[in-house]
């Protein structure tokens, strides 16, 4: 598949989603520069193009073999000629289940930083982070668990 070009910020996303849609590991991590970062939703660093390649050819062909990304909203902010964060909302359904638990449709905030290159815009860091509503941080309780909780519901908030 030939390379797929950003010729703006928003392009990014976009790109991304179309790479993931067809399971093309190779036209998605092509969107990031060589020493590119991305940060996965559990928090799994990977530190240039070939890792990030390797990542999500593993992940296409397994964890999201089935799975399709869908974009709920992009926002973008220049923060400098030839360089923009892309904030974008995914939601992500087909996820593969795993063992006794069924993937049902998640929705995260992919953040973008990109900057304008001679082909194109490129993304030079990204992460991604699962949104989980109505909650406002996490706990690890003692045996490793990672549970959301809502500080609304136990606190009791002065007026």
């Amino acid at each position: 598949m030939s390379a797929q070009i950003a010729h703006t910020p928003e392009d990014i996303p976009r790109l991304f989603c179309a790479a993931w849609n067809r399971y093309d590991a190779r036209a998605l991590a092509d969107l990031f520069t060589e020493d590119a970062d991305i940060v996965n939703v559990t928090g799994k660093w990977w530190e240039n193009r070939e890792d990030i390649y390797a990542a999500h050819d593993f992940g296409l062909r397994i964890i999201f073999k089935d799975s399709q990304l869908h974009i709920v909203r992009i926002q973008t902010k220049e923060l400098a000629p030839k360089v923009a964060i892309v904030h974008a909302q995914l939601r992500l359904t087909g996820q593969t289940s795993q063992q006794d638990i069924d993937a049902h449709p998640r929705e995260t905030i992919f953040t973008f930083v990109v900057q304008q290159c001679d082909a194109g815009w490129r993304c030079v860091a990204a992460h991604n982070t699962d949104m989980v509503v109505g909650k406002q941080t996490n706990f690890r309780t003692a045996d490793g668990e990672l549970v959301s909780v809502n500080y609304k519901e136990h606190v009791r908030l002065k007026p």
